[in-house]
This record gives structure tokens, sequence and C-alpha cells, in this order.
């Protein structure tokens, strides 16, 4: 299904929600619901205002709560947890699989994490207790431990009739995972070579070893990567002596994607991805407050500069009329720029090996549409004021902001990041900041030396 029509089915589902809700009629509600998946339950709940969420929540079929938590932004979760009993908690967080419920099991209270502990067999526990023990975002944190091994040393005969008295494969189950005696990772077994190879083969015929399997330590979207470059549907996590871990598969790895890209759409504008749409307006307000301080500080930095140059602009009104140009240029070009190394770097596209190179060729782009736009603008100008002076001001001005954009956008980034300060939240900050002050110090400065000298 593409964007467009998903996102036209999630519009549809939320009218036909919010009518029924607005009827008064509980029934319509509960029947549409039990249609949705968790996932689309879960997006359904995020585009509801508090109160109506806390209808539709309520009429969730309880075998799905746990999935529909899992699917939902931290805010969200937060506020749908604090609405349930520790009974309806801990129920819901045992119909989970492992590396859900280490997912979700963060935002629980004490009291029912223990809870929660207590219900589970020991293998479980031990299970979950080792996924907590790896960092957030970490392929370690992501992998479920449910995963099916066979040894070189059998037939497929015997594997087969394995599987048939195992009498069910974890969901994404399209290899099984060959291991040694010690349990480290050899390689994998394609369920189709497996059912259509002679009974009577041995599995160290079949096994392919080609494939990698991802270290416990890899990050998420490190992880994210490596699935798009082998086209896995699931892949194997082994730990520093290979030993085999659990799996990582297809459906984890949409979620990251999902993620990392509301992150950088959000992140552009000082947003956290799992801030509630519909979240108390004074924690919105607080948390946008402290980028709309900085921006202003910034706001007042560009001011200054142009109040260096007071009295130019007193002599030459037409200056005024201009100056936004150039700077919205530079902040246009630079914004760009910004966005591809974002990327890049989240991508893992990115790194000191090849910046040297990016940055000369962000220069040459910036040089070649620094030097076409300032010749129509200057010509534009020119026209507009009868003054060739102003044209040829405007269009020198035009040139170094769009090269100081360039060169902003690439190192920006870079610096944030080994900085430990996330680019895609204060990369556009800075960036701004640069091709404003840059823009009009060009502008005014070489206007004070050309036009009024």
């Amino acid at each position: 299904m593409s964007d467009r029509n998903r996102h036209d089915k999630s519009a549809r589902q939320l009218k036909l929600l919010t009518e029924a809700l607005e009827s008064g009629r509980h029934g319509p509600v509960r029947r549409l619901v039990n249609t949705l998946s968790p996932a689309e339950i879960g997006n359904l709940l995020e585009s509801l205002p508090p109160a109506k969420r806390e209808i539709v929540w309520g009429l969730v079929d309880p075998e799905d709560d746990g999935e529909v938590l899992v699917h939902v932004g931290d805010e969200v979760r937060e506020s749908l947890l604090a609405g349930m009993d520790p009974e309806e908690i801990v129920a819901a967080a045992e119909s989970l699989d492992i590396d859900d419920l280490a997912e979700l099991v963060d935002d629980l209270p004490g009291t029912v994490i223990d809870e929660v502990l207590k219900s589970m067999d020991r293998e479980n526990r031990e299970r979950l207790e080792q996924a907590l023990s790896y960092p957030e975002d970490t392929a370690g944190r992501l992998m479920n431990p449910d995963v099916i091994t066979v040894r070189t040393d059998v037939t497929v005969d015997v594997v087969l009739r394995y599987l048939r008295l195992r009498g069910e494969l974890p969901d994404n189950t399209d290899h099984l995972f060959v291991v040694s005696r010690r349990h480290q990772y050899l390689g994998r077994l394609s369920l189709a070579t497996l059912v259509t190879a002679d009974p009577s083969t041995p599995i160290n015929e079949l096994i392919d070893g080609e494939q990698p399997a991802i270290h416990v330590s890899t990050t998420s979207a490190g992880v994210a990567t490596q699935f798009e470059n082998y086209d896995w549907v699931s892949a194997p996590v082994v730990d520093d002596n290979n030993i085999l871990m659990g799996r990582i598969t297809i459906d984890d790895v949409v979620d990251i994607i999902r993620e990392q890209a509301e992150h950088q759409a959000l992140g552009a504008a000082g947003l956290d991805e799992d801030e509630d749409l519909f979240s108390p307006v004074p924690r919105a307000a607080r948390r946008r407050a402290l980028w709309l301080g900085i921006n202003l500080l910034t706001a007042f930095l560009a001011s200054w500069v142009i109040g260096r140059f007071e009295a130019t602009l007193e002599q030459i009104v037409a200056l005024a009329v201009l100056m936004p140009i150039v700077a919205s240029m530079g902040g246009i070009a630079g914004t760009q720029t910004l966005t591809l190394m974002v990327r890049g770097l989240a991508l893992g596209q990115v790194g000191s090996s090849n910046a040297s190179a990016l940055l000369m060729k962000e220069l040459l782009v910036g040089v070649l549409n620094g030097l076409m736009w300032a010749i129509v603008v200057g010509l534009a100008s020119w026209a507009w004021f009868q003054d060739p002076g102003i044209g040829v001001v405007i269009a020198a001005a035009m040139v170094i902001n769009l090269i100081a954009a360039a060169l902003a956008g690439v190192l920006i980034p870079l610096i944030l990041k080994r900085m430990a300060i996330d680019p895609a939240l204060a990369g556009g900050v800075v960036l701004t900041t640069v091709t404003d002050v840059i823009g009009f110090l060009a502008f005014l400065g070489l206007a004070t030396l050309v036009l009024l000298h």
C-alpha cells in the first residue's frame, strides 16, 4: 500500500470513529476498533483528544492492549498506563514477546514490573533481564531470543520431525539458524531449502554461511542499514564470542525506519518525535519555549549586525527592501545541504573519510548556484532601483552567503555530532544564525564600502 493510500485510510478511519463517538453510541465504536490491527488502533489513539482517547482505549479488546501500547509514542503510552489498573497492565505485558516487553518495561511502575517478572517463568524472566542489560537503541535490546536453531550433524528429516513436534514457528521465520555445540553461529538454513531437499541430506551440506550476523552492540540505525543492504526478513544477533543470542525481524526494522523519519522531520523544528499530538498546553508550550528562546537570541544577533549599518540603511533605503533576499537564499541553500548531511549521518554514509570530498562538492554547488542567482537578482535589482551599484553589491553578497551556507551546512552537523548534540535537533537553529549574520554582514558591509565611498 502506498503512503498516500495508507494516509487516506487512516483519515477515513479517524472520520468514522469521530462520527461514532459524537453519536454517543459505543457499539459502533467497539466494532470499528476491533476490526483494526494494534498498529492502526495506536495510530487512531494518537489522533484523538484525551477525552475521546480514553473512551476508545476502554473499548479495545484487552488481548490487544499490550500490542497497542507498543505502537504508541511515549507520552500517549504514559497517559494510557496512568488510567489502567496494575492487574490490567500485568495482563497486557504478559501477552508480549520479549523484545516488545523490553521496549515497554521502562515505562511501567516499579511495583507493576515486579508483578510482571513474578508472572513469568524462569526462562523468559532471564531472557527479559538479559535484553534489559543492553543499552536502548541497540541490537541487544531489539532482538527476540525466541529463535529456532539446528545443528550441522543432523539430517533434513530430523529437522522436519522436530518442527512438526514443535507445532508452530515464531513470526517472520524465513530461516533457521545453524549453531555449533557451543551455540556459536555458523550460518542459516532457509525454509524453502529445507522443505525441498532430500530428507536424508545432512544439514552441513545445505548451510548458507554467507549471511553475517549482527553484533549485540550495533545501533538501531546500523541494524536498519544492514537490513536494507541485504534485504533481510530476519537476522541473527551474536555476542563477542559469536554466541547466537537471538534474532531481529523486519517488523522491528520498519519501526526503526519510521522513528528515524519522524525524528528528522520533527527534530528540524526542535520537536520530540514522541510528543503527544494533544499533549497538555503548558507542557507543549514549555518544550517549544526553549527553542523559541534560542531562536530569539540568534535573531537579536542578526539584528545587532544590522544595527551596525544603521547609517548606511538611512542613506540607501533600497538596501532594507533587498536585505531579506540575501538571508533567505542563504537559509534555503544551507537547509538543503544540512538535510542531506543529517540524513547521511543517520544512515552512516558520512564520516571522516568522505567529509572533505563532500565539503568540496557542496562548496562547488554553492558557487554555481550563487553565481547563477546572483546574476538574476543583480540584474533585477539594477532594473528595479536604476542603480548598477546596488545590483553588483547584492550579487556579490549572494555568492558569499551561498558559499557560507554550503560550508555551514556541512560543518555544523559534523561539529554537533562530535559534541554529542543531535544535528537534527540543533542544526537548523545554528544554520539560520550563520546564514542570517553572514548574509546581512556581506550585503550591508559591501554596500558601505562600494556605495558610500
